[in-house]
């Protein structure tokens, strides 16, 4: 029988796919939406280890013209263009930091965008998920403080996943049990990519100014975080008061706090699909669109950290005159994270550790 990962790592044996192109077919097969599929598909078409591969033979130029030097020492001359090899290094750096940054993007489209679904009690957060889901996925009641902890689960919206978060609801409560849940819903909101927040369109009829007062608190906690005001239960007002509420809104929320809102019924639909747009407007998928390369595995992702550290030890020693030898230390070191990515450089465990989670055969 054959054994996981078998045919696959043969491939990577015998030179005919590199081991971050290796590693992308076993993304491939647990991607579960169209964004994380085509990430998996650009990393075995080589878009990543292509990228790698040029800095480290630009990287290897250099370092092999510093190495050569030492062997001229006594004559003192220089073979590497300081001026060039200072330039190739603030490149990589800067390509390095942009791969290392898109490590947490390449996270959450892989295991589906955290949206926190927020808000008081009994305002609709439980039949909105459920509404979004299609599906009676939370216990729906008119009894405040029914959710007590947090419930998950995941749909695709245009070919990315979103992780939908139901949450306990916010209020002063005796109630120690539910009092938890509030923690957590705190804890979730400050993981979420994006934040619902829920309110009655009832309610914001009688308190319009607690109500935008909480929305600030959570602006000024969470100034770079997408908010959106979901106006609830709109079915429940009269045409004439529905269009006063509107008129309000307009007036309340202003550009500068970067707050949207949205008026929807969870329960009978309006405006849910209005949503699901929206919120492929506010994440940030627009690198995948631009087809850059993204990160997504956490081997990688430590290998490019220490790369770049050595790196920055190179820049540092230039600035300070140091010598051919002790620059080519941390430039080999620099090299070394490079391979590990590609494999030019691996380990019997390290191979046994990657190809242990590949399914049988593959």
């Amino acid at each position: 029988m054959a054994n996981a990962g078998e045919f696959t790592l043969r491939a990577f044996l015998n030179g005919k796919m590199d081991l971050s192109q290796a590693e992308a077919v076993a993304d491939l097969i647990a991607s579960e939406n169209e964004a994380s599929h085509k990430i998996a598909i650009q990393q075995m078409r080589g878009g990543f280890s292509n990228e790698i591969n040029q800095l480290r033979e630009e990287l290897l130029n250099f370092a092999s013209l510093i190495e050569l030097e030492l062997d001229f020492a006594e004559e003192d001359v220089e073979f590497a263009n300081r001026k060039e090899f200072e330039a190739l290094l603030n490149r990589i750096e800067i390509v390095l930091k942009g791969l290392i940054d898109s490590f947490a993007l390449g996270n959450v489209i892989k295991s589906g965008i955290p949206i926190a679904i927020v808000g008081e009690p009994n305002v609709g957060k439980s039949t909105l998920l459920n509404a979004l889901l299609k599906e009676e996925r939370a216990i729906v009641s008119e009894i405040a403080g029914t959710t007590r902890d947090t419930i998950e689960d995941e749909i695709t919206i245009g070919g990315i996943g979103f992780r939908f978060i139901d949450t306990a609801g916010i209020r002063e409560t005796a109630d120690k049990v539910e009092r938890i849940g509030i923690e957590r819903t705190y804890e979730k909101m400050k993981k979420a990519e994006v934040v619902l927040f829920l309110i009655s369109a009832t309610d914001v009829l009688d308190h319009e100014a607690s109500f935008y007062s909480e929305l600030k608190k959570i602006r000024t906690k969470y100034p770079s975080k997408p908010i959106i005001a979901l106006i609830n239960k709109t079915d429940l007002l009269p045409a004439d008061i529905l269009l006063n509420l509107k008129s309000k809104l307009n007036d309340l929320f202003s550009d500068k706090d970067k707050i949207e809102y949205q008026l929807l019924s969870a329960k009978t639909g309006l405006g849910i699909e209005a949503l699901k747009t929206k919120l492929l407007d506010d994440v940030n998928a627009g690198i995948l669109r631009n087809n850059e390369t993204i990160i997504t595995n956490s081997r990688h992702y430590d290998a490019l950290i220490k790369a770049l550290e050595e790196i920055k030890k190179v820049q540092q020693g230039m600035q300070q005159g140091l010598s051919g030898d002790l620059l080519a230390i941390d430039i080999r070191q620099a090299l070394y994270h490079f391979g590990e990515i590609t494999g030019e450089i691996t380990s019997d465990d390290l191979l046994g550790n990657i190809f242990a989670n590949f399914c049988i055969g593959k």
